[in-house]
């Protein structure tokens, strides 16, 4: 029984890296594309080559419509598309099970 815990132990501190995440801002870059889907999010391609989050996927993001402001940032995003301006989003630090990375925050830039 000790060497199964510590087995299990050993497992999961091997497997915490992978596990956490950070949140903070991303560079400005250009949307590549947004998905509004039947699930409860959107999800954003942007042409990120890293993102600090930590999660699989480096271009993918998602934004739940539940959250305060997502009209708002849906709206930038289509407005990004139409005009070439370049975001920066904010990353919570969350990864969902596709490895896309949760914003709360988004910011244009023209330049």
């Amino acid at each position: 029984m000790r060497i199964l815990l510590l087995l299990v132990w050993v497992n999961l501190l091997a497997a915490a890296p992978a596990v956490r995440a950070d949140a903070g801002w991303t560079g400005y870059v250009r949307v590549i594309e947004l998905i509004p889907t039947t699930r409860h999010y959107y999800e954003i391609r942007l042409a990120a080559k890293r993102n600090q989050s930590g999660c699989r996927n480096d271009e993918w993001f998602y934004l739940n419509y539940g959250v305060p402001g997502s009209d708002k940032m849906f709206d930038l995003f289509v407005d990004s598309l139409k005009n070439s301006l370049r975001l920066r989003v904010y990353v919570t630090g969350v990864c969902n099970l596709k490895g896309y990375s949760e914003i709360s925050a988004v910011a244009a830039s023209a330049n």
